[in-house]
């Protein structure tokens, strides 16, 4: 026999009361018939054999019904044999998703992860079939389900360890939302293959703050799919980051100096922290900036660059964060700004202060800023122009026929990595806009507007619009076009149409000429041909044009992070990485999407050298442990518990104990005996209580 809640089973200690009141039970002698007890002490009764047992049987059911009420409250059954395991022996599919992300560079994160890896890939059987992931801001297959089956049996679980052995935590952000679809889609995918009973995701992750699950929002998460985390914890320390601030317009620092925000953990036990401008060594150049940021707060500074430091191979490139103790985060890398000059190269007929014409709208689309002057250099159409004028320019705007010599000379200035935007505000553009392409003609006619024209089709995936893909300012239909010309561009080679009218005319399209390109614009901006010069995307608009044409390379160091795509200017041949090593670029390479690295990367190539700064995500730095709950609120299943063998058997012959006991139900007959025999408890008390009942006492 066994017992559901044998627990109960100690309130047989409760035997011993019975025994204990029956041998301090106070007895009389019998009484005997007296005379007068007028003159007479009273004396207490006398106690008689108090260490001798008396009504033994009486004992006896009093103990026996404790004894009985104490199995009947433990839940006795009887022992059956235990069903088979229906769970064991069926295959189960698993994806192990391993966090790489740059948080996982904390002490003693990355050594848990892999012995957790372990732990779990030692759970598995034969039947089981596991991949592996590695994840930061992209995912790496370590072991597929094939490579899983081609294993040996027995080395399976040794293989998928030792590859997990052999990573190492980079510098990329943490996609975990990105992770988890890609891990259910996995097990989709080889569902559809061979169907599986059992699935599961093991996630290994110190699940941060910064791991970004926003993608589950719109991700229906397959039902009976459980998620088990197997969250990490780093070792007891103090962790705080430093990262650049984006400047503007507004900020009013001085041009040789860079803003950073240091931010401190919600945990952070250090309050006392010092930022500055340090060597590649990490030290202190000059006196640090100290900082008070208490847990969970962040603060701005501004740090000029170090005095007697000018632009040069000598410039600072590195701001350290002391006083904390994960240094993984405590280093920024910016290029001190220093005052630059953009000169802009126009050519047209526009008229000196005319206030109707492109030049004018064109001027005041380009504002100097604390950290460039723009200069106009505006020339008339038909004036000659030297190699050097249009050398010097880091972008040339024509918006009038010129020279077959000019034109020559801008198609050589587009072959070396330039950008050239030929807007014509006359169809008598054929001639340039041929010598430009390098063909013997290129056919350009007035459009036929009727009311006005709209812009459509636009290609939000280009560089130039880019800054337009959100819905919000996406909509270029409100501006209203007068005036346009039809290009015919059907003979030319390679040419990008980015933007197009609602008559299916191009409105703007990119015609590569070597390193560079050519823009051509079918209307003029000014408001005898559209609406674009007064609209509000018409200063983005010309920002981002710049910005496409590399002349505003390296104003905005902060928004370059680890492993996004960083725009280069035309002509750039190689990379130089912040490890030295140096990189060849394909021709035409507009965008380098391989900047794994945090620092600084060199340019090389086109006829000039640029450096741009590459940092960690921001993100990183959030390390604070995300609640246990967060995943249901995106409709994940809840974390289970390992399942191993052991845990398993021990929870089946739990519920086949409950059954056998629910079954049988033996704790009634029990507590029937326990009212039986109090039953017949209560007739022998009666029965010895009127036997021993005392003689009365007569005077």
């Amino acid at each position: 026999m066994s017992f559901l809640t044998p627990a109960f089973l100690f309130g047989a200690l409760a035997l011993a009361l019975p025994v204990v009141f029956h041998l301090i039970r106070r007895s009389t002698r019998d009484r005997l018939p007296f005379s007068s007890l007028q003159f007479l002490q009273p004396t207490p009764p006398r106690l008689t054999k108090r260490s001798r047992l008396e009504d033994l049987l009486l004992l006896l059911l009093r103990c026996l019904a404790l004894a009985l009420l104490a199995l009947g409250f433990a839940r006795p059954f009887l022992k059956q044999p235990s069903a088979n395991d229906p769970v064991a022996g069926q295959p189960k599919r698993l994806v192990l998703l391993v966090d790489r992300s740059a948080s996982m560079q904390r002490a003693g994160l990355w050594s848990a992860a892999v012995a957790r890896a372990g732990e779990v890939l030692a759970q598995t059987t034969a039947n089981d079939q596991v991949t592996v992931l590695a994840f930061d801001q992209e995912i790496t297959r370590v072991m597929t389900f094939e490579d899983w089956q081609a294993a040996p049996a027995g080395d399976r679980a040794a293989l998928a360890r030792s590859r997990v052995e052999a990573l190492k935590p980079g510098w990329g952000a943490t996609q975990l939302g990105m992770a988890l679809i890609a891990a259910a889609e996995t097990l989709a995918e080889a569902d559809v293959q061979q169907a599986t009973p059992q699935r599961e995701v093991v996630l290994i992750s110190d699940v941060q703050e910064g791991g970004r699950l926003e993608k589950l929002q719109a991700f229906e998460w397959p039902k009976n799919l459980p998620l088990r985390v197997v969250p990490l914890k780093a070792k007891a320390g103090s962790s705080a980051g430093v990262q650049l601030v984006a400047d503007s317009a507004d900020t009013g620092l001085t041009n040789a100096a860079v803003r950073v925000r240091v931010n401190n953990a919600p945990d952070a036990t250090k309050e006392q922290l010092q930022v500055g401008w340090a060597t590649d060594t990490g030290a202190f150049i000059g006196t640090p900036t100290d900082l008070y940021v208490p847990p969970g707060q962040s603060r701005v500074v501004a740090l000029p660059v170090p005095e007697g430091m000018t632009n040069g191979a000598g410039l600072p490139t590195r701001v350290v964060l002391r006083g904390d103790d994960e240094p993984f985060d405590n280093v920024a890398f910016a290029i001190p700004p220093s005052p630059t000059t953009l000169r802009v190269l126009y050519l047209g007929s526009d008229a000196a202060g005319d206030t109707r014409q492109p030049l004018f709208f064109l001027r005041r689309a380009l504002p100097d800023t604390p950290r460039q002057r723009i200069e106009v250099d505006a020339r008339p159409a038909n004036a000659a122009v030297s190699p050097a004028d249009l050398a010097g320019a880091g972008i040339i705007f024509a918006t009038a026929d010129v020279s077959p010599a000019v034109g020559a000379l801008l198609r050589e200035q587009a072959q070396a990595g330039k950008t050239v935007v030929f807007a014509p505000v006359t169809a008598n553009a054929g001639a340039t806009l041929a010598a430009l392409a390098g063909t013997g003609g290129v056919p350009v006619a007035e459009a036929v507007v009727r009311n006005y024209a709209m812009l459509t089709e636009l290609d939000f995936t280009h560089p130039l619009f880019a800054p337009f893909a959100d819905p919000r300012f996406s909509d270029f239909t409100k501006i209203h076009v007068w005036k346009h010309r039809t290009v015919d561009l059907a003979g030319l080679n390679g040419v990008r149409v980015l933007a197009k009218f609602d008559s299916g005319s191009p409105a703007l399209a990119e015609i590569p000429v070597g390193r560079g390109r050519v823009l051509v614009l079918a209307t003029g901006w000014h408001p005898a041909d559209s609406q674009l010069a007064l609209s509000t995307k018409f200063v983005p608009l010309v920002v981002s044009l710049l910005d496409y044409a590399g002349a505003l390379a390296g104003l905005d160091a902060a928004a370059h992070l680890v492993g996004e795509p960083v725009p280069l200017r035309p002509g750039v041949e190689r990379l130089r990485l912040p490890d030295g090593s140096l990189t060849n670029l394909l021709a035409g390479t507009t965008n380098f999407t391989a900047a794994l690295l945090p620092g600084i990367y060199r340019t090389e190539g086109g006829g000039s050298s640029t450096a741009f700064a590459v940092n960690l995500d921001p993100n990183e730095s959030r390390t604070a442990a995300l609640s246990a709950d967060v995943f249901e609120t995106y409709g994940l299943a809840p974390a289970v518990a390992p399942d191993s063998g052991e845990v398993r058997a021990a929870r089946r012959a739990q519920l086949q104990a409950a059954e056998s006991e629910a079954r049988q139900k033996l704790w009634r007959w029990f507590l029937l005996g326990t009212l039986l025999v109090l039953f017949a408890e209560t007739a022998l008390a009666g029965w010895t209580a009127r036997r021993a009942s005392p003689t009365e006492v007569t005077a």
